[in-house]
């Protein structure tokens, strides 16, 4: 089976396959009972079901004959003004094919597109409302103009439910004949954030190493450091035994390939889970705020890792009643 061949074969067909987007997938029906629909804007995280939801949608109105009908562009890969003046224009302006009544053109990662270019595609919208139809997805429905968002029903997807991730999880297990241990679920859970593609990519990459599996494999993938090893770190620096703290923090860094900006997020997580007085808490959190804001502006991480670290230290060496 050629590559085309086989990403049709899985690409989704029914709503049941939308997963932990209930309320979303019964506004989306109730559209659709006539036949017709507006202009839709899919907004949330990524591997929630937004592409998957168009992709239905095109395939409930369009029966055998939706892929004539249906233009998926990538707007991140094309972000100016001419894929709208051209890609998108020239497809909305043909005749559709066999007896539907518009076209549909979905536009992923719509937020990526200009300015300019956020401007021609409302002309577009208006210009071509009785041929087409769009289905505009983002991440940050904020980074969509006014106009183009008056213009939409807007949706919002929201990250899988635990539940949810498990049911996947078990479908995919039993379809490829996989044995995951108990523990593992909450290891994939933790690792995917809800993220459904993310899921799949780390029991696929699991599933070559073994038809089991198991925890260690998980976190290993995933380069994702384990939740315990975090917590050993914070409860060592906590204590005062800064330079045992740093040896093992960037020993864990070493073997997961982690960078600061990922395990920064980790240890904000698991702060949370730390036997220390709330309001030490809220102080630390934003300091991971604040460490992760100089990384991301280009500071040296290693040197904003080890002050973080020195400020969880002096968390635990201070007395309740004064400020970290």
């Amino acid at each position: 089976m050629d590559n085309a061949m086989w990403t049709e074969k899985y690409r989704p067909s029914d709503f049941s396959e939308i997963s932990g987007q209930d309320e979303t997938v019964k506004r989306v029906k109730a559209f659709l009972k006539n036949g017709n629909m507006p202009h839709l804007l899919f907004a949330g995280p990524a591997g929630t079901g937004k592409t998957s939801l168009a992709i239905v949608i095109s395939r409930k109105l369009f029966g055998g004959q939706w892929k004539e009908n249906f233009l998926e562009l990538n707007a991140s890969d094309e972000r100016g003004i001419n894929v709208i003046r051209e890609n998108v224009k020239n497809f909305a302006r043909t005749r559709t094919i066999g007896d539907v009544p518009f076209k549909i053109i979905y536009l992923d990662e719509s937020d990526a597109l200009t300015r300019e270019a956020q401007q021609a595609l409302r002309r577009t919208m208006e210009n071509y409302t009785r041929t087409c139809r769009f289905i505009l997805s983002c991440n940050y429905s904020s980074k969509i103009i006014e106009p183009i968002q008056s213009r939409c029903a807007v949706f919002r997807f929201q990250r899988l439910k635990k539940e949810d991730i498990f049911s996947i999880m078990e479908k995919i297990a039993k379809a490829e004949k996989l044995t995951i241990e108990e523990g593992s679920k909450e290891a994939l859970y933790e690792a995917s954030g809800g993220d459904c593609r993310k899921l799949e990519n780390i029991m696929q990459s699991c599933a070559a190493l073994s038809a089991k599996i198991t925890e260690k494999s998980v976190y290993d993938v995933a380069s994702f450091a384990r939740p315990k090893e975090l917590k050993e770190i914070l409860e060592t620096a906590l204590a005062g035994r800064f330079e045992e703290a740093k040896e093992k923090f960037f020993e864990v860094m070493t073997r997961y390939g982690l960078s600061g900006i990922d395990i920064i997020k980790q240890l904000q997580s698991e702060i949370m889970n730390l036997s220390i007085e709330p309001r030490a808490k809220m102080r630390l959190i934003e300091k991971t705020a604040e460490f992760e804001f100089r990384m991301v502006e280009g500071s040296d991480e290693r040197v904003q890792l080890e002050a973080l670290l020195a400020a969880v230290c002096l968390a635990g060496s201070i007395s309740k009643e004064k400020d970290i």
